[in-house]
């Protein structure tokens, strides 16, 4: 077994295979992929494949006589290994692999076609039934635990009793006191917020936190310009909650199968740019300035090749001077990653920097400063596409029609376009913050928790006096000069 190992070049492949949780995927001659498995350590698993050349199974002693070279995914845990092995599973196919393959092994949450839908927890789908099944999920407890979670914020019934009529009519359960159940059996669920609740939900658990944020934040402003604050603030308190909910549990779905030219322009990128693993998770970053005066920086995040927005992070720079990309540069990546180590959280296995050899140097010489000097920075230049590796003399220059070209600008545009939106949202809300400056008596902490309180200077210029006196430290007579100086009405006692 050994001497095949040195003639395959496997030997030396197993022995530069990282101590880290990861995915191997095992190819025979042809190139096909025949097993894929995790591992808390990679080389250490791998290795014991071919440690005794006599296995118990004869299935395993077969697939160790198949294997002509192997691949590998680094991921930050095991956890996210467990789900990256199941994907793979689900697009390969692999002959070896049984269980995964059955599509038994994880639980899916079902969604009930029900006039008021249940979420149910089942390992079996049932093709034709007209419900809609979201998975699967890497862990049935940490799945029950999580829709405990959702049902505080988005309420569903649980029971089969059904909308209206029944032994149940007219007396909702205990479930419906606690405000845990909108109460359908008896008749006290709206049918459209109830389809607009599951809506939510199926957001949720797909991974698409954004996109509910985004929903979420469009109703809130809607209860807000409405001068409904009660329920805006509960809104509010469901966005931050969610936030919390998304970060922990962000790992547990498996994600959509990954097309092969995606999975293509990942492996490309690896080899062209020498990396130690497919460039699972990228994350991108750049930096933008207000009028010459403030900077910001921004990072997004790329999983499997595509964005993730709710793992975008912008910074407000704060040791730089004047405009100076370089240093701000250097200023956001330390920050982001050092947090990231003291918090444990989940590292890239590329960082790309919108730029050239200036941004590169400061962002490489910032993640030295912090400890980490494994993991891949490549800056990207604008123009001529040119991409610059710390120590290299000369950039690399990718075919234009590479795939892996054309994902590495897609994550730097995504950067910059993000990065302008973050400086955009910025400028209006100093916009906002200096109009409310301007009321004497308003000063820039009590400006900012107006408008946390109440969204925007528009909306406060409908207001009523006693409204926006409510807000901690806003008095009567100061709420009045507010509404006068954004255009409200004006009153006889407004500067008594």
């Amino acid at each position: 077994m050994g001497e095949r190992l040195k003639d395959s070049g496997l030997e030396s492949k197993i022995a530069s295979l990282p101590l880290r949780p990861g995915v191997y995927l095992f190819q025979d001659d042809e190139g096909s992929v025949i097993y894929v498995g995790k591992a808390k350590s990679l080389r250490k698993r791998v290795q014991s494949y071919f440690r005794h050349g006599d296995f118990a199974s004869p299935r395993l002693r077969k697939l160790v006589r198949s294997i002509r070279d192997l691949s590998f995914i680094r991921t930050e845990t095991e956890a996210e290994a467990l789900i990256t092995e199941a994907r793979l599973i689900k697009q390969y196919q692999p002959f070896f692999n049984i269980d995964l393959k059955m599509g038994e092994r994880y639980p899916y949450v079902k969604i009930t076609r029900e006039p008021f839908p249940r979420i149910v927890i089942t390992r079996h789908r049932e093709e034709g039934d007209g419900s809609d099944y979201i998975g699967p999920f890497v862990s049935a407890g940490e799945l029950r635990h999580m829709l405990r979670l959702v049902e505080r914020f988005f309420p569903l019934r649980v029971c089969s009793a059904g909308s209206g009529g029944g032994p149940w009519a007219n007396r909702p359960c205990v479930r419906y006191e606690l405000g845990r159940c909108p109460g359908p059996c008896a008749g006290l669920a709206d049918p459209s917020e109830y389809r607009e609740r599951v809506a939510d939900i199926a957001l949720l658990l797909r991974g698409r936190s954004a996109d509910l944020v985004g929903r979420l934040r469009q109703r809130m402003d809607k209860a807000s310009s409405s001068m409904d604050f009660e329920t805006a603030a509960r809104i509010r308190d469901t966005i931050r909650a969610l936030w919390k909910l998304s970060r922990k549990h962000v790992s547990m779905v498996f994600s959509e199968p990954l097309d092969s030219g995606t999975w293509k322009s990942l492996v490309q990128i690896q080899d062209l740019l020498s990396l130690p693993a497919i460039p699972w998770r990228i994350e991108g970053f750049d930096v933008s300035h207000f009028s010459g005066g403030e900077t910001y920086g921004v990072c997004v995040v790329f999983e499997q090749g595509m964005p993730n927005p709710s793992l975008y992070r912008r910074y407000r720079v704060r040791s730089v001077e004047g405009i100076d990309d370089f240093r701000a540069m250097g200023e956001i990546l330390g920050r982001r990653y050092s947090r990231l180590l003291k918090e444990s959280g989940a590292l890239p296995q590329l960082i790309l920097v919108d730029g050239g050899p200036g941004q590169l140097n400061f962002a490489v010489e910032a993640l030295n400063t912090i400890g980490i000097s494994d993991i891949p920075v490549v800056a990207i230049a604008k123009r001529e596409e040119l991409l610059f590796t710390p120590g290299a003399k000369r950039p690399v220059r990718l075919p234009w029609d590479s795939g892996a070209l054309m994902l590495l600008r897609r994550v730097r545009d995504e950067s910059h376009r993000f990065a302008i939106a973050a400086n955009r949202k910025a400028g209006r809300k100093r916009m906002s913050v200096s109009a409310l400056e301007e009321v004497p008596g308003v000063g820039k902490i009590l400006a900012s928790r107006l408008l946390s309180r109440f969204g925007s200077v528009a909306a406060m210029s409908s207001l009523t006096p006693e409204e926006i006196a409510s807000v901690k430290g806003v008095s009567i007579k100061t709420a009045r000069r507010i509404i006068v100086h954004l255009g409200g009405p004006e009153e006889e006692d407004a500067d008594k």
